[in-house]
């Protein structure tokens, strides 16, 4: 395609595909979706994904293009050759002008039947990588044209699968929409919470290094402070999390705070939780790679507390939270003593947050972003804008 238009009329739009498994539903698929819904002029996006589920039907309801490849078993050859060839296929009847493989998986078993087709690849990493697991040895065969990286932090593990590959940082989109109203008197009658109360939210997966085992017992040692509840918000779906959600009951219970922690489990309305909440506190044990739920939390005017490590570090700064560190129940438990004890900082905090997140992740400008560096794939100019956030 050309980018540069002729005395005909504009430049056709560039034709980009995402290229996901689809099976799981998270950051990643959060982010995917709100690109499917955000249109800006010059770029059109269409997606093919693996497997049918919350995702792909998150797509649809957006009004992206959406194809599917069928899902895919390494343990059983044939349904990669079948999800090969079908993506082959959709290459050569829609010739999109470049393809983004989401994930070293994606890469892997994807990429080079893109690039055999003379279509560019540019990757997306959204998580820091060791470049020593399968699904990185798999990825490192097909080098990319280019990647997109969801963090600096993440950026940084890049070299870990190739040498000196050329790259941008483009942080999640994240809409201002997902803010809803609630009635918070009734929201927390369901969950038997005092109307009073300052709620200390938690929503994320209940995996380990989310952190939960750090909020409770920071938690413990308010033990004695009143006025306060906590809600954990996050399901159990595989064996390991349901583990580990039976250690953090009995943590609680060890420490005294059961009766103030609301296990809330797998929850479809996490934004109207964050609208009845006080507080967001994700002590991340191990780094993570971006974490949209921090954004969400400022568009809704929570005060963000979490821990000094990872993507956090580029998201949460002293105008909306406050950071702490890693694996230090003490100062995670100052911190939330503080935003309890506090209403004048939980107000100022909050409401600095709505800015603060447009400024990073407004899904306009992120989109105009992504647009920009695939243009410059295309037409092989290089980085449109390096740096990016």
């Amino acid at each position: 395609m050309s980018l540069a238009g002729d005395d005909r009329g504009a430049a056709p739009p560039l034709r980009a595909l995402h290229v996901y498994p689809g099976n799981l539903y998270g950051g990643v698929e959060r982010m995917l979706v709100t690109f499917a819904a955000t249109r800006v002029e010059g770029l059109e996006q269409s997606f093919a994904l693996c497997f049918e589920g919350r995702l792909a039907e998150e797509t649809r309801a957006a009004g992206a293009p959406l194809q599917m490849l069928g899902a895919v078993r390494m343990s059983r050859p044939w349904t990669v050759v079948r999800a090969r060839r079908r993506l082959g296929r959709l290459l050569e009847d829609a010739r999109p002008d470049v393809v983004i493989c989401h994930s070293s998986w994606t890469q892997g078993l994807f990429g080079d039947v893109a690039m055999t087709r003379g279509i560019p690849v540019v990757f997306w990493l959204h998580d820091a990588v060791t470049g020593t697991t399968w699904a990185d040895g798999f990825a490192k065969r097909t080098r990319p044209a280019r990647a997109i990286c969801t963090s600096e932090f993440a950026r940084g593990t890049l070299p870990l699968l190739w040498k000196r590959l050329a790259s941008d940082v483009i942080y999640p989109p994240v809409p201002a929409s997902g803010v809803v109203a609630v009635d918070r008197g009734q929201m927390r009658a369901r969950l038997e919470t005092p109307v009073d109360d300052i709620v200390i939210l938690q929503a994320s997966r209940m995996e380990p290094w989310k952190g939960h085992r750090l909020l409770i017992e920071g938690l413990g040692r308010l033990r004695g402070v009143d006025g306060w509840t906590a809600w954990i918000a996050g399901g159990a779906q595989r064996p390991h999390e349901e583990a580990h959600l039976a250690e953090m009951y009995a943590l609680a219970q060890s420490l005294g705070v059961a009766p103030r922690i609301r296990f809330l489990g797998q929850r479809d309305d996490v934004p109207a939780l964050m609208a009845a909440a006080d507080v967001l506190c994700q002590p991340n044990l191990g780094p993570e790679p971006f974490g949209i739920a921090f954004v969400e939390a400022m568009h809704a005017r929570l005060p963000v507390v979490a821990t000094a490590i990872g993507g956090a570090k580029e998201i949460v700064d002293a105008a909306c939270g406050i950071l702490v560190p890693p694996r230090d129940p003490a100062a995670l438990a100052d911190a939330l003593r503080r935003l309890i004890a506090d209403a004048a900082l939980r107000g100022q905090l909050g409401a600095a947050g709505p800015a603060h997140a447009r400024a990073l992740c407004d899904p306009h400008q992120q989109t105009t972003k992504l647009r920009d560096v695939l243009a410059a794939v295309v037409t092989g100019a290089g980085s449109a804008a390096p740096g990016y956030g």
